[in-house]
């Protein structure tokens, strides 16, 4: 009997290569590159870089001179967050946002995972005069666990109201969408390469035009005094590569979204012991966030392993353990917040997978 080929909706944590990213760094590999060198080496790689970082401006709407490259989206979480003294922010923030600040304030989400705008709107009005310019409000777009969807616009207009700077982290909605920051109103932006099939190690921050940024490296100056240390022209050429190959995917994203409808249909009408947060409000259309009977995340998350299908209970960690989340937690979801795995799709995914993947969970 021929063994299961294996099936990995792990997405969200970090997405497959894709071919045309390991071709573009492949083809850097070989001569010296650093993209500071004056010698015809050194132009070559800043030709590589450059190109790159126009590829990444058409994905993510912006231009080219607003991107600074970054090790990732903690690092870009990081940088921008280092140039200012105090942060509004949500509770379901990625760690990278949520540790961050050294005086942070926590607004409120409801039921579904969505920012309660009236407790925002206290915490802006709360915020002292003249401390405006030391405040940043930091609001993600897309959650990393659920899938929800943020209302930027409206977070935008209440902070321009209250003259402070708005961040958002961008990084599960990058390539998922047409995203226009030049157009959004965001002072910044913070965007990862190995979320749509770049590599691991290589990130960006998008900063509008005249506005600050202080580097957390001290150093040779790069890109534009604002993020010191030799780019990594490999990783860039992946992120490139990939920006690229996926400026298009936004049609199979769309039908994404019908494939995960379909998948948590099945598994409402196959159990009555189905809960899927964040399914009343918009999500990004490659993510489903379930808990299924009374089980778990870690069993459920080993259980699937052990069928041939790869998941997560939530955010990636270093220590590689299950723990509870706090993003469910903020959303007052009970024990939800121990039993919930996370289900993403991604650029290679198909139709057949999110099926697959009711017919284990049936079976199980």
């Amino acid at each position: 009997m021929a063994a299961t080929t294996a099936l990995y909706l792990d997405n969200n944590a970090t997405a497959p290569l894709r071919p045309e990213a390991g071709a573009a760094m492949q083809a850097a590999m070989g001569p010296p590159s650093n993209p500071s060198s004056v010698h015809g080496f050194g132009r070559a790689a800043r030709l590589l870089v450059e190109s790159a970082r126009e590829d990444i401006a058409m994905l993510a709407g912006c231009r080219a001179a607003d991107i600074v490259f970054t090790s990732g989206g903690t690092e870009a979480n990081n940088l921008v967050l280092s140039g200012f003294e105090y942060v509004i922010t949500t509770a379901i923030e990625h760690d990278s946002v949520l540790h961050a600040a050294a005086h942070i304030t926590l607004v409120n989400v409801d039921a579904d995972g969505r920012i309660d705008l009236d407790h925002l709107a206290a915490c802006l009005a709360a915020v002292p005069d003249g401390r405006q310019a030391q405040t940043l409000l930091s609001v993600m777009m897309a959650n990393n666990e659920t899938g929800v969807i943020q209302p930027v616009d409206a977070v935008v207009e209440m902070a321009r109201a209250a003259g402070i700077a708005v961040h958002s982290d961008m990084v599960q909605m990058l390539g998922k969408t047409h995203l226009d920051f030049a157009g959004s109103g965001l002072d910044y932006a913070s965007i990862s390469a190995h979320k749509i099939g770049g590599p691991t190690g290589i990130g960006a921050v998008l900063v509008r035009p005249g506005n600050r940024l202080t580097s957390l490296l001290r150093g040779g100056g790069q890109e534009q005094g604002r993020r010191s240390g030799t780019e990594n022209v490999l990783g860039i050429a992946g992120f490139g590569a990939a920006a690229r190959a996926g400026f298009d995917d936004v049609g199979l994203f769309r039908q994404m979204a019908g494939w995960r409808d379909a998948f948590e249909t099945q598994m409402r009408i196959t159990r009555d012991d189905v809960t899927i947060f964040g399914s009343g409000v918009d999500r990004i259309a490659n993510t489903s966030c379930i808990a299924v009977g009374e089980k778990p995340s870690e069993v459920m998350v080993m259980a699937l392993d052990i069928a041939g299908i790869a998941v997560s209970a939530g955010a990636a960690c270093s220590s590689g353990k299950v723990h509870e989340s706090h993003v469910l937690k903020a959303m007052q979801a009970g024990t939800g917040a121990s039993r919930a795995v996370r289900i993403s799709g991604g650029w290679q995914s198909q139709a057949a997978d999110f099926e697959r993947l009711a017919e284990v969970l049936r079976d199980l």
